[in-house]
């Protein structure tokens, strides 16, 4: 039988990322060694650890649901169309935030709905903040077993507090930047910046740069349950099981004033 896509599975699948979390920091605690990927992008044993706990219970708790992983295999483009539900998995979403030692990593797990984020989870292991929420189910933080609703704010006029990417400067970011009035950005790593916007701390995030789709799914959901919105520069939703699962740039935002 079919899941149901409702808060209690949002909260079930809140604590296997949990789960995944520490596995993460067991080996965060270590003198990991790190490899690099086809793409020069790092990888580690947290990486594979955590993909091996959360692949292996998705497949218990939802059997019939398609999983893309940054870490696993990529279906072609033909056989994702048809698929009507996926999971997005980022398992060690800032793994160069990770090999800094910063604390700004998070595990991801995201449900799409035919091109649109239906149900999102993310969890910050070093300071042990997970949110979950989507579209329809609201938005919140899971303080040990009790979800506490969170709700976006407007970006004001002046002042707005803006989130910037840690590792991905970019001349283009600076330009949107000058377009607000004394601006107050604050850097960050990984998706947890949806969860700033989701709960109010911050009001934008523009990203200019490269993302996947499994970098913003499940914090896009969070954040739509929240009350705010994650457009391409276009101003159309940003949208999954594209093609090409590369994201274009985007601006995260609260709801409109």
């Amino acid at each position: 039988m079919s899941r149901a896509f409702d808060l209690d599975l949002a909260v079930e699948l809140a604590h296997l990322a949990r789960r995944a979390g520490t596995e993460i920091m067991a080996v965060y605690a270590t003198d990991f060694d790190v490899e690099l990927k086809a793409d020069n992008s790092p990888l580690t044993r947290a990486d594979r650890a955590s993909h091996a706990l959360v692949t292996a219970e998705l497949a218990r708790m939802l059997p019939d649901i398609p999983l893309v992983s940054e870490e696993g295999d990529h279906p072609a483009a033909e056989e994702r169309a048809r698929w009507p539900h996926h999971i997005l998995l980022d398992p060690l979403d800032g793994t160069k935030e990770f090999v800094k030692r910063n604390g700004e990593f998070t595990v991801n797990i995201g449900i799409v709905a035919g091109a649109r984020p239906l149900l999102g989870v993310v969890h910050a292991p070093v300071p042990n903040l997970t949110f979950l929420g989507g579209p329809g189910l609201g938005a919140f933080r899971l303080d040990g077993d009790s979800p506490v609703p969170v709700r976006a704010l407007p970006a004001p006029a002046r002042d707005a507090v803006v989130i910037v990417s840690r590792s991905h400067p970019s001349p283009d970011l600076q330009k949107y930047l000058d377009t607000l009035d004394s601006p107050r950005t604050v850097p960050h790593g990984a998706a947890f910046k949806f969860c700033k916007l989701a709960d109010g701390s911050a009001h934008l995030y523009p990203r200019t740069g490269t993302t996947m789709e499994w970098d913003t799914a499940a914090g896009q959901a969070v954040l739509e349950g929240a009350g705010g919105a994650v457009l391409t520069w276009d101003g159309a939703p940003l949208a999954y099981n594209k093609p090409d699962l590369r994201n274009p740039g985007f601006l995260a935002r609260g709801p409109l004033a």
